[in-house]
This record gives C-alpha cells, sequence and structure tokens, in this order.
C-alpha cells in the first residue's frame, strides 16, 4: 500500500512538475496506465484502474494549465487547438472505465466508479470556466442534480445508465475512442458486460455521422476482432453497427473493408455476408463497389493500398469474385444493376493489362499461393456474374470463339470485347437496351482507361435491329470521340456512324456529323481510310442544293489523299472526288472547275499505279473529268495510250 501511495505522489508530481505541459504529461501517463486496466490478473488491474482515479481526484484539485474550450462542450468549436492544450484521453478513459465498472472484482468496479465520478467532476468544473458555450444557470443546476445521479447510478452499479450520461460530453474522437474499446471488449465475456459493451456501440453507432478517418479505424476494430467474437449478443451487435455504418457512411465503410482485406479473406467475407443480407443495404453495397471498379485513374499514384484507387479497384474486382461464387447477394439485387456491374468488370479486365508490375506485386505478393492472377480473376468474374444471371450459354459461346482467352492478351484484347459484345446482343432487349444505354451515358465524359474499350463494345452493339429510340443517344457523343487524341478511336466512331447510315430510320439524322467526318480526312491513315465510305454514304442522303455545296470543300481535301500510300486510301478518295463533279451544280460549278483542273495531272499519272482498282479508278475519273470540262477526248479516255495523249 505504502508503495502505491508512493506511485501515486511521483505520478502527481511529474504532472505538476511539467508546468505548462500538465496535460500532455498527465495524458501520456494515462496511455501507460490504459493497458494494464484491461489486465486479466485481478490484482493489476485493480492497481492499474486505482492509479487512473488517484489522478483524475488529482486534477480536480490541482489547476492544470488552460484546457481549450472544445473539451467537454454541447457545441462543437471549428477551430484547430493546440495540442498541449487538448485534453483526447476521454473517450477511451470513459469508455475503460464503465466497462470496468461491471468486472467481477468487487475492488476493480469500486476503483473505476471513484474514477468516473472524479472525472464527471473534472468535465463540469471545466464546463463551468466556459458558460458562454451552453445555458450557464439552468444547465448548471441540470449537472448538479446528475453529479448527485452519477453518484447513485456507480453505488447501483447501473453502468449503461452512466455512459449515457458522459455521452453528452464527448466529442467525434472520444465517440470512436469508446466504439473501439467496446468492440475490443465484445470479444471476452467473462472480463466485462457483453450487454453493456454492445449497448455503448449500438447508441454512439446510431446517433453520429462519422468522417471517413474515423470509419477506417472502426472498420479496422471490426475486423481484427470479428473472429474472436462468439457471444450471440455481441454479434448481433456487431451486425447491427455494420448495418448502420453502411446506411449512412456506405463508401467510407466499403473502401476500409476493401483496405482492411484487399485479397478478401474469410474474416473478410464474413463481414461482406452481414452486410449482404440486407438487400437495401446489399444493393448499396454492390453500387459503391461498382464504383471503385470504376476509378481506375491511370495516374501514378503511392503504392499503398490506403490512397492508391488503382489497387482497391484490384480489391473490388476480387470481392465481388468472391461474392458472386459464395452467392451472398441476392439475384435480385444482381439484376438490378446488371449492365452497371458487367461492364465495370468487363472495364477492370482491360485495366487490369495496363497495371504496373509493382501495383500487381503489392496487391499479390502476400498471397502466391493464389493461382488466379487479378486479369484471371477478373475474367472469371464475368463469368460468373453471367452464369448467375442465367445465361451459361453464352459463356459457352464465347469460350467456343475464344473471347475470353482473347480478353487476357494485351495483343487480342479488343478482339475479345467485340466477342463478347456480339454474344451479349443475344440477350433480351431490355437487358440490351440497358447496357446500350448505360455505355452511352458513361461516354458522355472521356475516360483513358475505359473509353475505348466502351465505344467497341457500343459499336457492335449498333448492329441490334431492335434499338431504335436508343441510338439518338449515341449522334450526341460520336463528334468528341471523332476528335480523340487516342489511337483508334475516330476509326472506331466513323466505323459505328456507317452501321448507322445503313439504318433507314437513322440514316439522314447522322448528316449532322458530316463537319466532324471531313474533318478525318486530314487525321491518321486508320481514319481516313474509315472516313471516305462514311463520306460516301452522306453524300447520297444529302437534298441537291446541300450536296453541292458540301462537294466544292470537300473536293479539296480529296485531291491531296490521291498520292497516299495505302492502295484503299487511293483509290476511295479518286472515286469520291468523282462523285464530288457529278453533284455540284448553280454557281459551285464554276468555282469546281478550279479544282478539277488540279486534278488531271495527278490522275494522269495513276493510271500506271501498280494497284489495278486505283488505275482503273483513276481511268474513270478521268472521263467525269472530261464530261465535266465538256473535253471530249479526255471523256472517252480509253486506256493508258489514250493517256499519253492527253498529257501532251
Amino acid at each position: 500500500l505504502q508503495t502505491l501511495d508512493a506511485m501515486d505522489s511521483m505520478l502527481q508530481a511529474l504532472v505538476h512538475s511539467a508546468d505548462t505541459l500538465g496535460i500532455l504529461e498527465l495524458q501520456n501517463i494515462l496511455q501507460l496506465l490504459l493497458p494494464f486496466t484491461s489486465s486479466h490478473l485481478a490484482a493489476v488491474q485493480e492497481r492499474a484502474v486505482a492509479r487512473v482515479a488517484r489522478l483524475a481526484d488529482f486534477i480536480t484539485t490541482y489547476p492544470l494549465p488552460q484546457i481549450c474550450p472544445c473539451f467537454a462542450q454541447d457545441v462543437i468549436l471549428r477551430h484547430q487547438c493546440s495540442k498541449i492544450h487538448r485534453f483526447t484521453m476521454m473517450g477511451k478513459l470513459v469508455g475503460q472505465l464503465i466497462l470496468c465498472c461491471t468486472c467481477r472484482d468487487k475492488g476493480t468496479r469500486q476503483e473505476a466508479a471513484e474514477a468516473l465520478q472524479n472525472l464527471h467532476t473534472f468535465i463540469l468544473q471545466q464546463r463551468r470556466r466556459w458558460p458562454w458555450l451552453h445555458d450557464s444557470v439552468q444547465q448548471q443546476l441540470q449537472e448538479s442534480s446528475q453529479a448527485r445521479q452519477i453518484w447513485q447510478f456507480l453505488q447501483t452499479r447501473q453502468a449503461s445508465k452512466i455512459f449515457l450520461m458522459f455521452t453528452k460530453y464527448l466529442q467525434p474522437s472520444d465517440r470512436v475512442d469508446i466504439i473501439l474499446v467496446a468492440i475490443k471488449s465484445l470479444r471476452d465475456p467473462r472480463a466485462y458486460s457483453i450487454k453493456v459493451a454492445a449497448h455503448m456501440v449500438d447508441v454512439l453507432v446510431a446517433d453520429f455521422v462519422f468522417q471517413p478517418g474515423q470509419v477506417l479505424n472502426i472498420m479496422w476494430a471490426i475486423y481484427r476482432n470479428f473472429p474472436s467474437i462468439r457471444l450471440v449478443a455481441a454479434l448481433n451487435s456487431l451486425h447491427k453497427a455494420l448495418l448502420l455504418l453502411m446506411d449512412k457512411s456506405t463508401s467510407e465503410v466499403v473502401s476500409s473493408l476493401l483496405q482492411c482485406s484487399p485479397m478478401c479473406s474469410d474474416v473478410a467475407m464474413a463481414i461482406w455476408k452481414v452486410i449482404f443480407s440486407e438487400p437495401p443495404v446489399a444493393k448499396k453495397a454492390l453500387q459503391e463497389l461498382v464504383s471503385m471498379l470504376m476509378k481506375q485513374s491511370l495516374r501514378k499514384t503511392s503504392i499503398s493500398t490506403k490512397d492508391n484507387p488503382r489497387i482497391l479497384s484490384l480489391a473490388a474486382a476480387r470481392t465481388i469474385s468472391e461474392i458472386l461464387l459464395q452467392s451472398i447477394c441476392l439475384k435480385q439485387v444482381v439484376e438490378e444493376i446488371f449492365p452497371q456491374l458487367f461492364l465495370a468488370l468487363l472495364f477492370q479486365v482491360s485495366f487490369t493489362t495496363e497495371l504496373m508490375l509493382q501495383e500487381v506485386h503489392v496487391f499479390w505478393s502476400k498471397h502466391q499461393q493464389d493461382l488466379i492472377t487479378p486479369i484471371r480473376s477478373a475474367v472469371q468474374s464475368m463469368r460468373m456474374l453471367l452464369c448467375r444471371m442465367g445465361f451459361e450459354s453464352h459463356v459457352l459461346a464465347i469460350e467456343a470463339q475464344g473471347g475470353w482467352d482473347a480478353l487476357l492478351s494485351t495483343q487480342t484484347h479488343l478482339n475479345g470485347v467485340v466477342t463478347v459484345a456480339r454474344e451479349m446482343m443475344k440477350t433480351p432487349r431490355s437487358l440490351r437496351s440497358a447496357i446500350f444505354c448505360y455505355l452511352a451515358e458513361l461516354l458522355i465524359v472521356e475516360d483513358p482507361t475505359w473509353e475505348m474499350i466502351a465505344m467497341a463494345f457500343l459499336v457492335e452493339m449498333l448492329g441490334c435491329t431492335d434499338l431504335n429510340e436508343e441510338l439518338d443517344r449515341v449522334l450526341e457523343i460520336f463528334p468528341t470521340y471523332l476528335q480523340s487524341q487516342c489511337l483508334g478511336m475516330p476509326s472506331l466512331a466513323l466505323r459505328g456512324i456507317l452501321t448507322l447510315i445503313k439504318k433507314p430510320d437513322m440514316a439522314k439524322k447522322t448528316l449532322v456529323l458530316l463537319p466532324y467526318v471531313m474533318e478525318q480526312l486530314q487525321g491518321a491513315d486508320d481514319a481516313t481510310a474509315a472516313a471516305l465510305p462514311v463520306l460516301c454514304e452522306m453524300l447520297q442522303l444529302l437534298e441537291r442544293k446541300t450536296a453541292s455545296l458540301t462537294a466544292l470543300p470537300l473536293a479539296g481535301k480529296l485531291r491531296p489523299l490521291f498520292s497516299n500510300e495505302l492502295d484503299t486510301i487511293r483509290e476511295f478518295s479518286i472515286r469520291l472526288f468523282q462523285n464530288t463533279m457529278e453533284l455540284v451544280v448553280g454557281a459551285e460549278k464554276k468555282m469546281m472547275n478550279k479544282e478539277v483542273w488540279d486534278s488531271l495531272l495527278p490522275l494522269l499519272l495513276h493510271l500506271h499505279d501498280q494497284n489495278k482498282s486505283v488505275a482503273k479508278a483513276s481511268q474513270e475519273a478521268l472521263r467525269s473529268a472530261g464530261r465535266f470540262l465538256k473535253w471530249e477526248q479526255l471523256a472517252q479516255l480509253d486506256g493508258i495510250e489514250q493517256g499519253w495523249r492527253i498529257s501532251e
């Protein structure tokens, strides 16, 4: 006893001698004592709680340096107070001491009760120093009454009521600390009252909206302690807390759980099962996982799991794979967001092929025994999703065409996407329409991580014969992608436009894209080659006067293409030039004369083109030029020999 008294005196002396750093020193001491207050040795636990009680009594009589007014106030003050003025241990102290009031050892219970009584006195003292932060007269009377009540509760071991009295003085960080203490205590029903611990978790989770960092701390506590919690009452409390957190902080809970277990361990899977046990919550969780899948920024970020959306995206894909594999999500929930989930997984396959080796290593290094690589895991998820929806025949058809294998390689990836898209065109119309509309919605905003995949899929779906009003949406997005700097994107968009032109109801509507298509004649060869047949079709759709006005500027863009290295571009540009001569009328015809004269020499030279189709196109174009210029000898051009005479 003398030793313990001496220890109390020494600890109080340390706080006193710290002067302006007294609050900091006090909290350092309490931080060291707290682990011993949960000791399984009754004597150790009682002594540790007693030391806390003596220190709590000491600070009610010794004037500590000024504590920030944000401490224990009704109003949360938005400011940054100094570390030496903050009392951050309140939550941990209150949480642990209330639990100690329920332990089996009588001495520990009494010491915990005394410590709480002293803490309550200390809180009221601090509140009276800042009366303008609350209704001073009425509230002080009420607090005096509560001070008497708390002593009565302490005498009768009503720990839950004591806890409720303290909640009004708790700051957000204090609440989180109590939750963490209570969750940990749920593991051992022999040490504390599970009922009280569960009550603390229930009250604090229900009455407060947490910050993202606080949610992460809570989820880590749940994840670490979940395997050790066996009692039904404790599990029910934890399940309720999880569902409440999900309802209020869906994004933070999902992100936190992915950070706790990127590979979706058995513990994480058990937690996901709780989350997916309620259909409304399950839908929100699945939607958030889809959102995580879509956060595939190509910007290089930290390789830590915490702040790398690329690695969290991998974790989301892995989790969805396990959810589908174990069928923990109701089919109805999956059906409601199938288009978003299916396309997100498809984009994930593409994204995974772009990952840096370092990122894959960070994600996979601790699970070398798992032979399924990230990309194979994503493909497997797509297959399971389709099977879950009843599309087993589609899965087999894609496999027979080599589509799944094609998705695994960067060289054949787009071919795989096209194969999958063709099979998805055989699904019910309502589903195809939903997928198509979602693709169009996604493509409104450019995103280099998945826009090529989305466009390839959408272009393939344009071949559906029963998509009508949905097709109008794509006319709005094609201008953006015709001007895209992404390699191959303009030619892909042009392929889609050509498909639309061949649909009677859509053909004339595509004419709004004519200026953008004409610009592609000055782009890359693949875009130019794709633009020429589109322009041929569009010119036939124009009214006579409009066609004449369009043909003149088009002719000027075509002539430089006569000497292109690609045979197809030379042939198509010459044939299209021939069409423009036949379309101009009125005043444009006179202006067209110069374009036609300037084309004669290149066309004559191409009579000797090594490609016979180009040579034939040149001959036919020269005849049209002769008729346009009313040059009879040229109009009747027949063979290379006559071409020499024209040259002369």
